[in-house]
């Protein structure tokens, strides 16, 4: 064996001082993001308030926007829900109204036949006993429906009550008073349920005169149901 060492090949040695050199190529690949980072201007913080806060304003404002148009939803549906219970409320009195106004010629058929009828004998006194109950408890029913009778006598004219038929000079009552009542008025809660026709004085007329009898309506009443 020679003792002469043998040498490198010299494109080995190139290569590795050109390629093979790992910290060379990181080296080389960290270059371009350097110069990028280096070149990017800095973020300013006082801009960056900036804009957050008028994010933020932003956000205010659409919230505040939001906010008012639900309370307007919620004011209508309450408004809606009122309206409602009332619209309801009305529709079961004019029900209420119809209904009893059918009923009450009834009652006052009773009341004709307690006021004119005097039975004599037993046998009649026992029946009229007998249509006199069932005339209370028909009276004790509208009591606890709320109907209740008008006093109209010696009362002012109310157009809003009465319904004038007769006038008539009186003495004893000033103008416009009601000096007698011709068929009985009625209240449901307050509400008119039905208008009282009414005689209704001229106040003092010419000495023993009589009045001629003069159909006058009630402005606001409706007209009543004479019965026969």
């Amino acid at each position: 064996m020679s003792g002469e060492a043998t040498p490198f090949p010299q494109e080995s040695a190139d290569t590795l001082n050109t390629s093979g050199d790992p910290t060379t190529e990181v080296a080389a690949e960290q270059t371009p993001a350097a110069e990028t980072a280096a070149e990017s201007p800095a973020v300013d913080p006082e801009q960056r308030v900036r804009e957050l806060e008028a994010q933020l304003e932003a956000l205010k404002a659409e919230h505040e926007t939001v906010r008012s148009q639900y309370m307007r939803i919620a004011a209508d549906f309450d408004n809606f829900r009122k309206r409602q219970s009332r619209d309801q409320d009305d529709l079961r009195v004019q029900i209420a109204c119809s209904t009893l106004s059918e009923i009450l010629p009834v009652v006052d058929n009773f009341e004709r036949a307690r006021q004119q009828l005097e039975p004599q004998a037993e046998e009649a006194q026992t029946i009229h006993r007998s249509y006199q109950g069932l005339y209370k408890q028909l009276v004790d029913v509208f009591k606890q429906l709320g109907v209740s009778p008008m006093r109209v006598e010696g009362e002012p004219f109310d157009p809003n009550l009465h319904e004038a038929v007769l006038r008539e000079p009186s003495d004893e009552h000033s103008e416009d008073v009601v000096i007698a009542e011709l068929q009985r008025g009625y209240h449901l809660n307050g509400r008119v349920l039905r208008h009282a026709l009414v005689k209704v004085s001229m106040g003092p007329g010419p000495g023993g005169v009589d009045a001629a009898p003069a159909a006058e309506p009630a402005a606001d009443s409706q007209p009543a149901e004479h019965e026969a």
